[in-house]
């Protein structure tokens, strides 16, 4: 008895270090999540429209025109005369309204829409959005967009100083636009399924169509996916296949998603992005600054009593220069974690972390492509 517990713990032991050496990269996803169906992507609409009841923040008639002439036409569309007089109230400002047709939108469903202001209008907090068509690149349009504008910033202004915070001159209408035409298109008149990656990627590609060619071998007895290249993967639609159905099945298959290696940098905000496949081959790293620091102190010298001198100023300058760093460190990546361990071990900010990473990407050490934003 004691031999059979000794050997479970042994099996037991055996089975936690192959867990622990198994590949940390392998990662799956759903098929939905790494690909999009061609079928169903959105439509841009825009439009023209007016927004009102702003309490003075509108647009100015003289600086904006435009906004005056589209006043009168609606209020003379309304059946009312604008002949004679001007208006200066700042309470209208024009705007440009855009949205995203949503793919398969049916007739009477609303989507949110985006207000942005055309003329001089400090702010459209508190504004309504009059009904305004949104047509679609071939003219048609899809949508009317009516409601109030929620604008997140906000500003404050008193005679000597000034406040703000956010974007006061644009906003969204959530829910504010009612379609009204459907999109030529239909999903169940398509003949085959067009899956597009979001990364385009040719073993993820291939691996797709794998998955759904055993799907479709098991269900309908022959395979179905071709990858045409590293975005697009083709299904054919069985005879006897409903095509929501079937797309259904597909979306939810899990798939082993691979990625090329990138490090991604962006010099203006210091964000630095490595992905898990970087390597990096033994190279040694040696990273120093120096400080330079120009200090002025102007002395002011004053005349002695009775002298009829004059006040006047010396200029004096101080020059400290510092130098930091310089030991030298051996980088070697075989994974992500020994790369970032070495890279922290320099004690470098993420500025010397960048130029380092250029200056290994430069000595051909870095096995990665270095994307430089």
């Amino acid at each position: 008895m004691k031999l059979f517990f000794r050997f479970l713990t042994l099996v037991a032991v055996f089975a936690m270090s192959l867990a622990d050496v198994a590949p940390a990269w392998a990662l799956t996803s759903r098929i939905k999540d790494i690909a999009s169906l061609q079928a169903g992507r959105d439509n841009q609409l825009i439009g023209y429209g007016l927004i009102v009841g702003l309490q003075g923040t509108g647009d100015g008639f003289r600086a904006s025109p435009f906004t005056e002439q589209s006043m009168r036409a609606m209020l003379q569309n309304l059946g009312i005369s604008t002949q004679g007089g001007q208006s200066n109230a700042k309470n209208t400002a024009a705007v440009m309204v855009t949205a995203n047709l949503p793919p398969f939108a049916s007739p009477g469903s609303r989507i949110d829409v985006t207000v942005s202001s055309l003329g001089d209008a400090t702010s459209l907090r508190g504004g309504t959005l009059v009904m305004t068509s949104l047509s679609g690149a071939d003219g048609q349009i899809y949508a009317v967009a009516q409601g109030a504008a929620i604008v997140t910033g906000f500003q404050a202004q008193g005679q000597a100083a000034t406040v703000t915070e956010g974007v006061t001159t644009a906003g969204r209408v959530p829910g504010g636009a009612i379609i009204e035409r459907e999109l030529p298109s239909r999903f169940k008149d398509s003949v085959n399924l067009v899956l597009q990656l979001r990364n385009p990627d040719f073993s993820t590609a291939i691996r797709i169509a794998d998955i759904v060619n055993g799907y479709a071998s098991a269900r309908f007895g022959g395979p179905v996916a071709e990858a045409k290249d590293s975005q697009e993967v083709v299904i054919q639609k069985p005879r006897a296949a409903d095509l929501t159905r079937l797309m259904a099945d597909i979306e939810n298959l899990i798939v082993e998603t691979d990625t090329p290696a990138k490090v991604v940098i962006n010099e203006r905000t210091g964000t630095i992005v490595i992905g898990s496949d970087v390597r990096v081959s033994p190279v040694a790293v040696s990273y120093g600054t120096l400080t330079v620091q120009v200090t002025e102190t102007p002395q002011i010298i004053q005349p002695e009593p009775f002298s009829q001198g004059r006040t006047a100023v010396q200029p004096q300058t101080d020059i400290a220069a510092e130098q930091t760093g310089g030991r030298v460190a051996i980088i070697d990546g075989p994974d992500l974690r020994t790369l970032v361990a070495g890279l922290n071990n320099i004690g470098v900010k993420p500025d010397g972390i960048i130029a380092i990473l250029q200056g290994i990407k430069s000595a051909g050490a870095l096995q990665a492509e270095l994307v430089l934003q």
